[in-house]
């Protein structure tokens, strides 16, 4: 059985609430979980402390079990201190292809001939 630590959503439309869970990777988001380790409001302000409410022992203790978190789980428990997220790959797509590339360095080459 795979464990994931991940979000699982509350509260009213347009008014996300999330609850920090464990749970089966084969479970949907908001379905059945083994534990409840947290919540995290993302409508709060960053500097809130209400906005991410989190057992820091029981996600160690989840974590060392082989529990993996999710991406933006990884990146609350980073926050509060928890492990180090890796960082991924972020691909090249939003480079300018080769010919807008080259027309940037022929203007290049042209203003610093002028």
């Amino acid at each position: 059985m795979s464990l994931k630590i991940r979000l699982s959503r509350g509260g009213a439309k347009k008014r996300p609430f999330y609850r920090i869970v464990i749970a089966d990777s084969r479970m949907p988001r908001d379905g059945r979980f083994i534990e409840r380790i947290g919540s995290f409001d993302a409508l709060k302000p960053k500097d809130d402390p209400a906005r991410l409410v989190l057992d820091v022992e029981k996600a160690k203790e989840w974590i060392a079990k082989g529990a993996t978190p999710s991406d933006r789980v990884a990146r609350l428990l980073e926050s509060v201190g928890v492990g180090a997220r890796e960082k991924r790959n972020n691909p090249e797509k939003a480079l300018p292809k080769k010919k807008a590339q080259e027309r940037a360095a022929a203007a290049a080459a042209a203003a610093a001939a002028a």
